[in-house]
């Protein structure tokens, strides 16, 4: 990566994981977050630690968010609670118009906070609707021609994360990872050199995460 600081678009920011993407990268030395939000009273929660918001909203245009960007990180999610038109406009067709506006604006990279089980929604599950949204996004990301990497983590808790994880394309398990956890994985996979046009799930485990992913795209 060169010296330059990054402008990274967070999408999902006022989230509870979008919220520590948000600090990892404004304690970086590398990237400037913009925190998307959609409302004014979530500003100075982020302007008040210095992060620069933009008012935006995945269910109409927002195109605005768009400028002068140079990656985006995608972790809003209705997390399948919210009934299924909220779950489509959401992770399904808000994904899809973010995925353009970065091919539009030419973007150098598009990373996706997705979910385990993504690859092969479970009919049987109770989020099978968020599943099967989440993977036609994560399927129309892929066919984009943008530089991305989807990454599909466990249950989410709220524990302190470890900086370990245990990764794979695709797991035979379930379980769980911290938020933190998460949100480490996503701004590590920014630079285009690291796991490039690649997906994978993630647990908590014992391996650092730079080291875990490393092992898996060598694989």
């Amino acid at each position: 990566m060169s010296n330059s600081i990054e402008i990274i678009l967070i999408i999902g920011a006022n989230g509870a994981t979008g919220q520590i993407i948000c600090d990892l990268l404004n304690d970086s030395e590398q990237y400037k977050p913009i925190a998307m939000i959609r409302k004014e009273s979530q500003q100075d929660a982020f302007e008040s630690k210095g992060i620069q918001t933009v008012l935006a909203d995945l269910e109409e245009n927002f195109e605005n968010a768009f400028q002068d960007i140079d990656k985006v990180i995608f972790a809003a999610g209705s997390g399948g609670s919210t009934g299924l038109d909220k779950t489509i406009a959401v992770d399904l067709q808000g994904a899809q118009k973010a995925i353009d506006l970065a091919k539009k604006h030419n973007l150098k990279k598009f990373v996706m906070l997705s979910s385990m089980g993504a690859h092969r929604p479970d009919e049987s599950s109770e989020i099978y609707e968020y599943l099967k949204a989440k993977h036609a996004a994560d399927e129309y990301l892929k066919d984009s021609g943008l530089a991305y990497t989807i990454v599909r983590p466990g249950g989410l808790a709220d524990h302190s994360g470890q900086g370990k994880i245990e990764a794979a394309g695709v797991m035979e398990k379930r379980g769980k990872i911290s938020r933190e956890d998460v949100a480490k994985t996503l701004v590590h996979v920014l630079p285009e050199e690291i796991a490039p046009d690649c997906y994978f799930e993630i647990l908590e485990g014992d391996t650092k995460i730079s080291e875990a992913i490393a092992e898996l795209v060598e694989r």
